[in-house]
C-alpha cells in the first residue's frame, strides 16, 4: 500500500486529517523528517494559523524542500487551508515569501457585509475537471476556516467560492492539488475527496 506523509511542521491540524486519511482506506503517517518525507509516495500538507509562521515551520524543519523536490518530480502533493496558500509566491498576510510553485497571491478576504474570518459552510463551485472532486457535485458545501484567499492565474482554478470576493478554493499546478476548506471537517464529500487522493497514490 502506497503511504502518505502528513507534514508535521509544529502546526495544522495533524490528528484530524490523519485520521480522515485512515478511513478512506489511507496509510498516513505523521512525518518531521525530510529523509522520512521523502520515501513516501504522497505528501499532505495541512495548516491552520499565520503564513509566516507556518513557511517558518517548514523552512526551520527542512520540509520545504520536500514538497518544492515532490513538485520537482511531479509527486502528489496535497495542501489543506493554510497547506494551499503556501504553495503561492507569498500572502498579504506575512512578508515572507512563498514556496513559488503555483503562481499568484495570497489576498484578504473584504470584511464589507461578511464575516471575516469566513467560518463555515460554503458552496464550491467547479470551474474545471479534476480526478479528485470528480463525482462531487458542483456547489457541494464544505466547511471554511480562514481571513485570506487565494488569487491565482485562472487556469490553476479547479473550484471557486465567493464570501465578499470571488476566491479560488481549489487550484491544482501539475501534481499539485490545494483545498482551502477542509476536507476533513467537511462530512461525506469532504472523505470524497480523500478518498480520490489516496486512491489516485495507490494507482500511481
Amino acid at each position: 500500500m502506497s503511504s502518505i506523509a502528513v507534514l508535521d511542521y509544529g502546526m495544522g491540524n495533524l490528528r484530524s486529517v490523519q485520521r480522515a486519511l485512515e478511513r478512506v482506506g489511507g496509510r498516513p503517517d505523521l512525518v518531521r523528517e525530510p529523509e522520512a518525507a521523502l520515501r513516501a509516495d504522497a505528501l499532505v500538507v495541512p495548516g491552520v494559523g499565520a503564513f509566516g509562521a507556518c513557511m517558518k515551520g517548514l523552512r526551520d524543519r527542512g520540509l520545504d524542500r520536500v514538497i518544492t523536490e515532490f513538485a520537482r518530480q511531479d509527486r502528489p502533493v496535497l495542501g489543506v487551508c493554510l497547506g494551499l496558500q503556501v504553495l503561492f509566491d507569498g500572502s498579504e498576510e506575512d512578508s515572507d515569501a512563498g514556496l513559488g510553485l503555483v503562481r499568484g497571491t495570497i489576498r484578504r478576504l473584504p470584511a464589507a457585509g461578511v464575516k471575516v474570518p469566513h467560518m463555515g459552510w460554503n458552496d464550491v463551485t467547479w470551474t474545471h475537471d479534476h480526478p479528485f472532486v470528480r463525482g462531487i457535485p458542483s456547489g457541494t458545501r464544505f466547511y471554511f476556516v480562514h481571513s485570506y484567499a487565494a488569487d491565482p492565474d485562472t487556469d490553476r482554478t479547479v473550484g471557486e467560492t465567493e464570501h465578499g470576493r470571488v476566491f479560488a478554493s481549489v487550484v491544482s499546478s501539475g501534481s499539485m492539488f490545494g483545498t482551502q476548506f477542509h476536507p476533513e471537517k467537511s462530512g461525506e464529500p469532504g472523505l470524497a475527496l480523500y478518498e480520490a487522493f489516496t486512491k489516485e497514490v495507490s494507482a500511481a
